[in-house]
């Protein structure tokens, strides 16, 4: 999943959202470093990633985009599957999805010290340019595409992912409604279970 799916499904805690955030530039026992709520953030958002992974479900979308992109293909299923949350009515109504992007970077705000280099200069571009709002627009999720391709070490263009996102729009958002509501289940017994130990 991207920050989209990271950020809701660390279920209004400030600390575990900050863990969840930032956690991809962690590495190592860099992660006992931080405080126990940050380090449960950490902890839930490799929980999250080891499950969207190894879902059957992940695996069929990934076929979408496996023949051009192979290893990376999976970074593509998780851009998308942000697309379909924010455009889901059933967790966002009405301008919730706005409200909810505004409510995430106050309580990152409160973290910007603990912030690993790399996310703390990324950071403010996410919050100017509202990139969790901009899930819901396909052109956001160019741009998403575009920013896979710039992290990568061998890709060299994402427009062939953009072309296969279009062309198989109803089959990922079919995927995605198969998939999250068992995600949403499991990021929701691990955070219980990781807040019981803290």
């Amino acid at each position: 999943m991207n920050y989209l799916a990271h950020a809701y499904l660390s279920f209004n805690d400030p600390a575990v959202l900050a863990g969840n955030l930032f956690s991809d530039f962690v590495k190592g026992k860099k992660q006992f470093d931080y405080p126990a709520g940050v380090h449960a953030g950490i902890v839930l958002h490799r929980a999250i990633d080891t499950f969207t992974d190894e879902h059957p479900t992940t695996a069929a979308a990934k076929e979408i985009f496996r023949s051009r992109y192979r290893l990376y293909s999976g970074a593509f299923v998780d851009v998308v599957y942000d697309h379909f949350l924010a455009n889901d009515r059933q967790q966002f109504t009405g301008n919730r999805l706005f409200e909810f992007s505004q409510e995430v970077y106050t309580m990152l705000d409160q973290y910007v010290s603990l912030f690993p280099a790399p996310f703390r200069e990324m950071y403010p571009y996410m919050k100017q340019y509202n990139w969790l709002y901009g899930y819901r627009q396909r052109v956001g999720i160019e741009h998403s595409f575009e920013g896979v391709v710039r992290r990568s070490a061998y890709l060299t263009e994402g427009h062939t992912a953009f072309r296969l996102f279009e062309e198989n729009y109803d089959e990922l958002q079919r995927c995605y409604e198969s998939f999250f509501p068992a995600l949403k289940a499991f990021a929701w017994t691990t955070f219980e279970s990781l807040n019981s130990k803290k």
